[in-house]
């Protein structure tokens, strides 16, 4: 076996390599650009397989610095709050209530699933739970968290590498279906954006001064990002021993929302939307290639059997859910399609890459104010915190015998 690791600026030319040719592949495809799969995706699941391929075949294994990645993630989200007017967000109003309720009524039922295919094939629960919203709903970063906690508390070989295994396969799940469940409610209700709200937006835009992208706009927004990202890690430092588990990037977005409507109220002082827009893309596009190009699609092997029959179930439920439950209740409409599509995204892979699905779709189909504004706040506030409460509540199940 022969390992070549490659240094942050070699990744970090690599990333974008990927990223441009996603972008060539959907030019060429019209399949990859009728689904909207993200460019991002499309690259990185490309080169994920050509580095298994690699692996596995020609014995050269290919390591990546992703010491920049989690702090893109961090940025992206950042971006997330200082986007967030509290004027803006009260635009939400009830769509904004009902969406939350069907996404954390979502996350009991993927646990449900995930537990009740774990007892069905006599498995322990808790693999049910790590293959339902511990991974799926908290990614990564929850994942890792109740990894470790089962993995030292309950004697649960190989917790870690289970949970990270389940976070990917998630990954790759909700990136590929949110776009092509969006298209299909398109297709099939022959939707269209509203005429009149996009009208009021276009209005609206043009009522308001141009935000022009200059050397001053971008280094004023890069400083409060840094700002956020450092106060955020603090904070999250702060509450590491409360029992209860909330990502980093929570922290960057809230401080992201408290800086943009602080910076509202003080005369002179304005960041420009237009510039915290731009990184917040260059962001998640980097963040996306990296973690996708980035997975071990060999170690995905140890899902074989029972958990991928969980995975496979809770593919199936999402899709139906989201079009059976989420697009109804939020109206039939147009804006409803790209909400569902948002909240397979988020439901089943990252809030990062339910956006990346919904800009695809609506970089397409059309605009769709309402779910821009809708999606970020419960898929990366809201629904963390839902799904903490609700893990907390699982465990404390008397079959779990999970210690309190």
């Amino acid at each position: 076996m022969r390992a070549i690791q490659l240094d942050l600026l070699s990744t970090i030319l690599v990333a974008f390599v990927v990223l441009f040719a996603g972008r060539a592949l959907i030019a060429r495809s019209a399949l990859l650009a009728r689904f909207s799969i993200p460019a991002p995706v499309v690259g990185g699941v490309v080169v994920a397989i050509l580095l298994a391929v690699l692996d596995i075949a020609g014995g050269i294994r290919i390591g990546f610095d992703m010491a920049l990645r989690d702090n893109l993630l961090l940025m992206f989200f950042t971006t997330v709050g200082l986007s967030a007017d509290a004027r803006m967000l009260a635009k939400g109003g009830p769509k904004l209530l009902v969406f939350l309720a069907i996404a954390m009524a979502f996350v009991i039922v993927q646990n449900v699933v995930g537990i009740a295919a774990a007892l069905a094939m006599d498995l322990h629960p808790v693999v049910g739970l790590l293959g339902g919203s511990v991974t799926l709903t908290g990614g990564h970063g929850t994942g890792a968290a109740y990894g470790g906690r089962f993995g030292d508390t309950m004697n649960i070989a190989g917790s870690m590498e289970l949970t990270m295994a389940c976070a990917t396969a998630g990954l790759v799940l909700g990136s590929v279906l949110g776009g092509p469940l969006a298209e299909y409610l398109v297709r099939r209700h022959r939707l269209a954006p509203a005429t009149v709200e996009t009208a009021a937006v276009e209005a609206h835009d043009s009522d308001t001064p141009v935000d022009a992208i200059t050397p001053n706009s971008v280094l004023n927004t890069l400083f409060a990002i840094l700002a956020c990202l450092a106060g955020g890690k603090m904070l999250a430092g702060l509450v590491q021993g409360t029992g209860i588990i909330l990502p980093d990037f929570l922290f960057c977005l809230l401080l992201g929302v408290a800086i943009r409507n602080i910076a509202t109220l003080i005369p002179g002082v304005r960041l420009s939307g237009a510039t915290v827009d731009l990184l917040g893309a260059v962001a998640l596009s980097l963040f996306l290639v990296m973690a996708l190009m980035g997975m071990r699609l060999v170690d995905l092997v140890s899902l074989a059997g029972p958990l991928l029959v969980i995975l496979a179930l809770q593919v199936i439920v999402m899709a139906l859910y989201a079009a059976f439950v989420t697009f109804r209740l939020m109206g039939r409409d147009y804006d409803a399609a790209v909400l569902a599509a948002g909240h397979v995204g988020f439901a089943l892979s990252s809030t990062a890459a339910a956006l990346a699905i919904m800009k695809a779709v609506t970089e397409r189909r059309g605009p769709s104010p309402l779910a821009f504004v809708v999606v970020p706040m419960v898929g990366a506030f809201f629904i963390d915190i839902a799904n903490a409460l609700v893990i907390q509540g699982f465990l404390a199940l008397p079959f779990f015998g999970f210690p309190s």
